[in-house]
């Protein structure tokens, strides 16, 4: 138990050194659909799609993207320094709406920092937080900057998404990309709402 427990201490810390800054992964996106590419080993018109339409989506995200006063004042009254590590790539329609909350949190107040990891080049750490046994993105890994104990974990949806998901699974077997399409309208619908409440409940912030 002791050795898993260093080795995740040391993933973590080797994982956040290479970690990217939110700005550095929007240009990294940008410059990624401009020439008509993605993240990931794996090239395939699809996923060229994805992070065109997710390089869309952010920017208006990070546009739109407002927090009420109530909230800002919880946010900015955390005092433990923490990290926040995601994992994520750049074809991942779920990331599309969360980075941009998780990037507001963390510039309302200096004791969260905020850092992207590409899955794909960081698998030893994707599969120590695995959901039902799925290497799902994104994955938020919310731990303590000085020990680096981990507080808690998000991802890869909201639990209120994660519910829509989980009903069309039930009733038709698997996504279609009308259903995904769908989720993205529901998303812009939802302002960033669910998503910010689950990770308020990750800061202990209610």
């Amino acid at each position: 138990m002791q050795t898993q427990e260093i080795s995740l201490s040391n993933l973590l810390e080797i994982g956040w050194a290479k970690g990217m800054s939110y700005q550095q992964y929007r240009l990294l996106v940008q410059k990624l659909a401009l020439e008509k590419k993605s993240t990931g080993p794996i090239q395939t018109e699809s996923l060229i799609d994805y992070t065109m339409l997710n390089d869309r989506r952010m920017k208006r995200w990070d546009k739109v993207l407002k927090l009420d006063d109530e909230t800002v004042l919880k946010i900015k009254k955390v005092n433990q320094r923490i990290n926040w590590l995601v994992l994520t790539e750049s074809w991942c329609g779920d990331a599309s709406p969360a980075l941009p909350v998780m990037n507001k949190i963390s510039e309302l107040n200096p004791n969260i920092s905020f850092k992207i990891l590409l899955r794909d080049e960081n698998l030893e750490l994707m599969n120590q937080f695995l959901t039902n046994g799925s290497m799902s993105i994104p994955k938020l890994i919310s731990f303590d900057a000085t020990d680096k104990d981990v507080m808690g974990t998000w991802g890869s949806r909201s639990k209120a998404a994660t519910e829509l998901v989980e009903d069309f699974k039930r009733e038709h077997g698997e996504l279609t990309a009308e259903f995904k399409q769908n989720l993205q309208i529901w998303y812009n619908k939802d302002k960033g709402n669910s998503i910010l409440k689950d990770l308020l409940s990750l800061l202990s912030l209610k």
